[in-house]
């Protein structure tokens, strides 16, 4: 690393602060978020190598700890293969919920200092603060203050690149994981791109870093010198002019603010295909209970319910409807997701996926709800938020539907719950 590329960890800087002039990007990255968030809870388990995910046959690596990394587990890896790589792995089921619950925190502390957010996914976002420096300071700082905030509020690690474009912003807290920071001074872009593979590069997939190699490009600076013509020719136009545009460190794309949630859902992928219309609409209802919770958690309510059901031959269905009012309550979901289920024709049909999504989001207490002259005073949400407060106490599915309580871990398949 240049002198250039300072990397900061806790305790005193190794060296004089890298020339953040001009670099008001953020990419903020929580490490190894889910595993993260479970160790909260289980202490006992730090040091050793931890891994989130589905157990069932067909169930797929969420998150792993870095001591797990070090055997070769990643995300999206099939957790079959993760259990051969690294046998003596402690694995725990997901809990999107509590999850959930924590990002919302972790964004909170984001823009706290600053509204120009731009949420990737539940664990990592841009931030642009170029308008917070006269409040509080350099960029450099204001990323080490994040750091801190994120550390003593939530007892969580997260890893900053300050960069002057989103693109180079990204590389470098990829860089610096798990745990630290790293500046990339604008006039230093082209030293701290060039030495890094191909496959670095957004847009560069497998098929087309196989390309790359054959053209003898194996480094974002050797790409770099190939006239853009002749990428285009090769590549397409597009994806053509889009490398080499990259290779330069050019990115032109603002920090766009936006909520981190268009859509909350739940999916359970089964271990064997299932095809008893009661087992369906059980799975429904225990989706429709996760999603419920998740809308609750993450303070939102939406008007739009729907459905995936995907055949055993990969074939997949949605079928979704519009309610009158938006809703957080999973009683109302659950009885939509059935009857968009028994609507959808597949009635006996052996499915190998069921998911339940809310979509149109928008926040609990800018909804309006029409009340109904025959309305009870208290109902399903009074009971539904109840259930919420004896699950945060003790735990998830503390509390659940009479339908559920016996329900045999015939599906065991994994919990693919996203909040997008």
């Amino acid at each position: 690393m240049s002198r250039k590329q300072q990397l900061h960890r806790p305790g005193p800087p190794p060296g004089p602060p890298a020339d953040d002039t001009g670099c008001a990007i953020l990419h903020v990255d929580m490490d190894a978020f889910f595993v993260g968030v479970e160790l909260l809870e289980r202490p006992e388990l730090r040091g050793r190598p931890v891994i989130v995910g589905g157990t069932g046959t067909r169930g797929v690596v969420s998150s792993a700890s870095y001591e797990a990394r070090a055997y070769g587990v990643h995300s999206a890896m099939p957790m079959s293969r993760a259990r051969r790589l690294c046998p003596r792995a402690v694995v725990l089921p997901p809990r999107h919920d509590r999850y959930a619950r924590v990002s919302a925190a972790v964004m909170e502390i984001f823009r706290s200092v600053t509204p120009l957010v731009e949420p990737l996914a539940l664990d990592e976002a841009f931030l642009d603060v170029a308008g917070a420096r006269r409040r509080l300071g350099r960029p450099a700082e204001i990323a080490q203050m994040i750091r801190a905030q994120v550390a003593e509020q939530q007892g969580l690690t997260c890893s900053v690149g300050v960069a002057s474009t989103k693109f180079v912003a990204k590389l470098a807290s990829t860089q610096c994981k798990p745990d630290g920071m790293l500046v990339v001074p604008a006039d230093g872009v082209q030293e701290f791109l060039h030495p890094l593979p191909v496959a670095a590069l957004w847009g560069v997939g497998d098929r087309t870093e196989e390309a790359l190699l054959r053209l003898g490009l194996r480094t974002v600076g050797q790409l770099a010198q190939v006239p853009p013509a002749t990428l285009q020719r090769e590549l397409g136009n597009a994806l053509g002019a889009h490398l080499h545009e990259l290779a330069w460190g050019r990115d032109p794309r603002p920090v766009v603010p936006r909520s981190p949630d268009k859509s909350i859902g739940a999916e359970e992928t089964f271990d064997t295909d299932v095809d008893d219309p009661e087992t369906i609409r059980r799975e429904l209802l225990r989706l429709s209970e996760k999603v419920g919770a998740r809308l609750r958690a993450a303070g939102h309510v939406g008007r739009t319910v729907s459905v995936k059901l995907r055949r055993s031959d990969f074939t997949t269905l949605t079928r979704s409807r519009t309610l009158r009012e938006p809703t957080d309550v999973a009683r109302m979901i659950y009885v939509t997701a059935c009857e968009l289920y028994e609507a959808s024709g597949l009635d006996r049909v052996r499915l190998r996926l069921v998911g339940v999504r809310v979509e149109n989001l928008v926040p609990a207490d800018q909804a309006v709800r029409q009340p109904t002259l025959d309305e009870p005073e208290t109902g399903w949400r009074e009971a539904e938020r109840a259930v919420d407060q004896v699950s945060r106490r003790f735990g998830s599915g503390a509390v659940r539907p009479a339908a559920l309580v016996r329900r045999a871990d015939a599906t065991g398949g994994r919990d693919e719950g996203d909040t997008r």
